[in-house]
């Protein structure tokens, strides 16, 4: 090489960063209508728990008022509280999912 020659580098491009989406929390809302063996169901079809795992959770919101079931997308949250929601007013109980920001 003369001293009139110039050594490029080649441009690295970097990996654009991408933002995990905003996870949400659904939670199970307490009643004093709904009967615990239904909570329980609804937690194994919807939220494809087990028995235990979903006693346990039904327990919790009992004793504390509410429950986080899970933490998951927005749209996966909204989706799996409006199909609890659903199939416990096709069976005529007061059953509450809500979803929030988890923080």
């Amino acid at each position: 090489m003369s001293d009139n020659d110039v050594a490029l580098k080649p441009k690295t491009k970097g990996k654009p960063k991408l933002d995990r989406p905003k996870l949400y929390k659904v939670i199970l809302v307490n009643d004093d209508y709904t009967p615990r063996e239904f909570v329980i169901v609804i937690l194994k079809v919807v939220f494809r728990m087990s028995e235990e795992t979903g006693y346990r959770v039904m327990m919790t919101a009992h004793k504390l008022g509410s429950c986080v079931v899970i933490v998951c997308a927005r749209d996966i949250a909204e989706t799996k509280a409006k199909e609890g929601i659903d199939l416990a007013k096709e069976m005529g109980f007061p059953l509450m999912f809500t979803t929030e920001p988890e923080e």
